[in-house]
């Protein structure tokens, strides 16, 4: 019993029992430690120089250290060389084809007395345990990137209405240097989620060469412990910036553990430092989250010297892919009936978008992305549009249009009276007033269509004495301005009297004269 090591719980009873001032035999029958170990615990006590109250807040590792480590074990000046060089050697294996025996071999050119590399091995092996106990994965610069979403949610409030709509917040990281990138999304559909992972890869300023999602639908079509079925659209943006897809395995949270940490990190550094704040849009609240997520990549790991941003410009950016040249964008397919308006819909947005009018009644092929909608026919591009969200309503491509329909959508209050001041001044008047005593401007189109061509037909000038002639009695309408023309009405003195009234004469009889008891006649006349 005497070689057994002594438990730290003991070590700790007979420290707080010193500090009671207990007596030895007391703490002897206590404790059940024999005189000598209590003597020697005293006087390493007492050489410490430190108080009890401040030894019991100190970790087992620390008190072993102190008061279990026997006189002969002294600090070996070869594992001090060796350790001091360690943090250089941890980030030195995250890069790629960095082995420990290659730093072995550096070590030995620097130390010719140095340890031999199975022990080199394994005094790497235990600073990587005892700086990382958790860390069981090994992360090779530019090998990896793991995506999730957050379990909590992020919210945006609608200014107009106040409606509060709860929003997701993505999370990537990378591998080696865990330089950290955060985004808010709608959604975790397909959309969302490939758009995230791109402004990702963007933003770290290449891409690693496999990404890690977690099982979700977005990503992970079927999943399985040996053959996954990988989405086919985030199966193609993998392609397209040259990265490979390892779903990790359901049930393994291991195998996704980092960016578990990162979710974790990112409800303390983002979500409790907005946790007050009130947004408006989707941009103005990822504004906010990239301001926290700068200050958190910047800032140094914890009992480290270094940040992540900073481990990442060392180590991690050469080691990442460049990106191609053309950015991804998911582009989703429909087949639709151009309708005989000369417009086709996109039903997942209920929108509606022009084409050329000479398509009406064919079927034609959508191709859409986030941002761009591209109308194929026979596999030529005959339209594109930049895509709208709102729905019933109508897109329009002013080329598209035959003569006469271009025309219609071309009307505007401005158009007519640009046009009626390029004819006379008059005229401009006339149809100002036009519009100003019309419901609504459309109201008024037709009309002012109807009196401004007539300037083709009977030329300017008929058209500004009608005008005029129209102005003097008060009556604005096309079928007066029609009346004075064809009466001729626009080249007589002007009178007080408008076409189609009846003026004032001898032989016509006023109101007064159909007074009702003189006009109706005497039923019981003859009686």
């Amino acid at each position: 019993m005497s070689n057994q090591p002594i438990r730290m719980s003991t070590v700790r009873q007979i420290l707080r029992l010193l500090g009671h001032r207990k007596s030895m035999q007391a703490i002897i029958e206590m404790t059940g430690v024999s005189r000598n170990t209590l003597r020697k615990y005293q006087q390493r006590f007492t050489e410490s120089g430190v108080s009890i109250d401040e030894l019991l807040q100190l970790g087992d590792k620390d008190l072993h250290d102190l008061f279990l480590r026997t006189p002969e074990q002294k600090p070996n000046p070869r594992v001090q060389a060796l350790f001091a060089l360690m943090p250089r050697f941890e980030k030195a294996l995250k890069k790629r084809g960095v082995t420990k025996e290659l730093l072995w071999r550096e070590y030995r050119a620097l130390h010719a007395d140095g340890f031999q590399l199975s022990q080199f091995r394994n005094y790497i092996n235990a600073w990587q345990k005892q700086s990382k106990p958790t860390m069981h994965i090994e992360h090779k610069a530019g090998d990896k990137m793991y995506v999730d979403f957050t379990g909590e949610k992020l919210r945006v409030t609608d200014p107009t209405t106040g409606e509060v709509t709860a929003v997701e917040v993505f999370v990537a990281i990378l591998g080696a240097s865990q330089l950290t990138y955060v985004e808010a999304v709608m959604s975790q559909g397909k959309e969302d989620f490939i758009h995230a992972c791109r402004h990702a890869v963007e933003y770290f300023g290449g891409s690693p060469d496999a990404i890690v999602p977690d099982n979700l639908r977005s990503a992970v079509t079927k999943s399985s412990k040996y053959e996954p079925e990988i989405n086919r659209s985030f199966g193609d943006f993998a392609s397209h910036y040259s990265m490979s897809v390892l779903p990790a395995r359901a049930y393994r949270p291991r195998d996704k553990a980092l960016v578990e940490g990162a979710v974790k990190i990112v409800y303390r550094q983002i979500f409790a430092r907005l946790r007050d704040e009130i947004f408006h849009s989707l941009d103005d609240l990822n504004a906010a989250i990239y301001r926290a997520l700068e200050a958190h990549n910047t800032a140094p790991f914890k009992d480290r010297t270094y940040s992540r941003r900073q481990l990442f410009e060392e180590i991690e950016r050469d080691a990442l892919a460049p990106l191609p040249a053309i950015r991804y964008e998911l582009r989703s397919e429909l087949r639709a009936t151009v309708m005989k308006n000369g417009y086709v819909a996109l039903s997942t947005d209920k929108h509606y978008y022009s084409v050329p009018y000479t398509l009406m009644g064919l079927k034609v092929t959508l191709l859409f992305t986030r941002t761009s909608v591209d109308i194929y026919y026979h596999h030529q591009c005959v339209a594109s549009h930049v895509r709208v969200r709102r729905p019933y309503a109508y897109t329009t491509d002013i080329d598209h249009l035959a003569s006469t329909h271009r025309f219609v959508t071309e009307w505007s209050a401005e158009k007519f009276l640009a046009w009626a001041l390029g004819i006379g001044p008059d005229v401009h008047v006339y149809i100002e007033r036009i519009f100003q005593l019309a419901q609504h401007p459309e109201l008024a189109y037709r009309s002012c269509l109807g009196i401004l061509s007539f300037a083709r037909k009977v030329g300017n000038e008929r058209l500004i004495n009608a005008c005029q002639r129209a102005s003097d009695y008060g009556t604005y309408t096309y079928r007066i301005i029609r009346s004075i023309l064809e009466r001729g009405l626009d080249s007589q003195e002007a009178t007080d009297t408008a076409p189609g009234t009846i003026p004032d004469h001898d032989n016509i009889r006023g109101s007064d004269h159909y007074d009702r008891e003189n006009t109706l006649p005497n039923l019981h006349q003859g009686e």
